[in-house]
């Protein structure tokens, strides 16, 4: 375990952004990590309980220029275990601060497919589950069997269930818990999969995926051409991290794709996609899902756009992600999707919602 005094948290984000911590903790194994959740326990009586901050990846934080007063947490614990549970099935385990992709390559090289169409997603195996982290057609939540957690208001270690973990689209009870509270009650210790013995990737689900695959929506193929056509596909967006691009300084997808209710509100030529379970694969009725980049660009917003100074602008190469041009401060990140939320929301009466977790800021006025 290492620890540091006035750290930049900007070098621990993908989008570079964030002041300075007094105290930051890096915990390189698990008794590290439950040294400080425990030295660290969660109050719910009181106000103040945003004293603590845990970071993984980075991948999907705003930090605030102020930086963070209390003390920090850098999660880098890593190990990966197998159990062969049928002739077809495997489960495999990895440590909350295994990198995600790095992760899904092991599991390849391993002869087991289901993770291939999340290759190239930036950010450590332990954040996956609290956001329900997706990509061309596949959730995290559909292939998650437990989370082992430390449990900051018990006090104790626990391991929750696919079913207990009730993820969404986008979100879990997790995430669910954090917002309640204002910081993190569970922290993810390790994360459990249900793989295949496969060298076939799961069925392509995604329309694009299957277009530059060539096949038809359903096929399954080899999960390595899976994996080498999404990296390929997130590069052509600016979504693979390139310290030489800028379009990748960022924190991927900065909005969630809107669910409505009420199909009727949106124009007629709006991407409609229907909302499913991520467990069951059921179709949610009443729901549909619209495409955030689509109302983005039909409110007026092109690829590269900015205000003010430019040092924050939407990627080159796709409108859902904000980035950082080299010299943007998170003031400037705020200020820009301000800008882009009023101007979706005057234009179509849809709120687009942010994905990253905000930390010390907020698109509140």
């Amino acid at each position: 375990m290492t620890e540091a005094v006035n750290e930049d948290l900007s070098t621990f984000t993908t989008f570079r952004l964030g002041g300075p911590a007094e105290h930051v903790t890096i915990a390189e194994i698990r008794e590290e990590l439950l040294d400080f959740c425990h030295a660290h326990p969660l109050e719910l009586t009181g106000d103040d309980r945003s004293d603590v901050l845990f970071i993984g990846g980075g991948s999907n934080l705003l930090i605030s220029d102020d930086g963070f007063d209390g003390a920090v947490c850098v999660v880098r614990t890593t190990g990966v275990t197998t159990t062969e549970t049928t002739s077809t099935d495997t489960q495999v385990t990895a440590e909350a601060g295994e990198d995600w992709d790095a992760f899904v390559a092991h599991t390849l090289d391993l002869g087991l497919s289901g993770l291939e169409a999340l290759s190239g997603i930036p950010g450590s195996v332990g954040a996956t589950p609290i956001q329900n982290v997706g990509a061309y057609g596949t959730e995290v939540g559909e292939l998650i069997t437990s989370v082992e957690v430390f449990d900051r208001v018990a006090g104790q270690i626990r391991r929750l269930s696919a079913v207990e973990l009730e993820f969404g689209y986008r979100t879990s009870a997790l995430k669910r818990a954090q917002a309640a509270v204002g910081t993190p009650q569970f922290v993810v210790l390790s994360v459990t999969f249900d793989l295949q013995h496969s060298e076939l990737s799961l069925p392509v689900r995604y329309a694009q995926l299957a277009s530059a695959l060539d096949v038809e929506i359903g096929t399954r193929v080899a999960a390595a051409l899976v994996r080498d056509s999404v990296i390929a596909l997130r590069r052509s967006k600016g979504m693979v991290l390139d310290g030489d691009d800028h379009d990748s300084w960022s924190a991927g997808s900065f909005f969630t794709n809107p669910i409505v209710d009420d199909p009727e509100i949106l124009p007629a030529e709006a991407p409609r996609y229907p909302v499913t379970d991520p467990l069951s694969g059921a179709k949610i009725e009443g729901k549909t899902k619209t495409s955030a980049a689509w109302l983005i660009e039909h409110a007026g917003f092109a690829k590269g756009f900015s205000i003010g100074d430019g040092h924050a602008a939407l990627s080159n190469k796709h409108t859902l992600a904000l980035t950082n041009r080299g010299h943007a401060r998170t003031a400037d990140v705020i200020d820009l999707a301000r800008t882009v939320v009023d101007g979706v929301a005057d234009a179509f009466g849809i709120t687009l919602e942010p994905e990253p977790t905000f930390i010390g800021c907020s698109l509140d006025r």
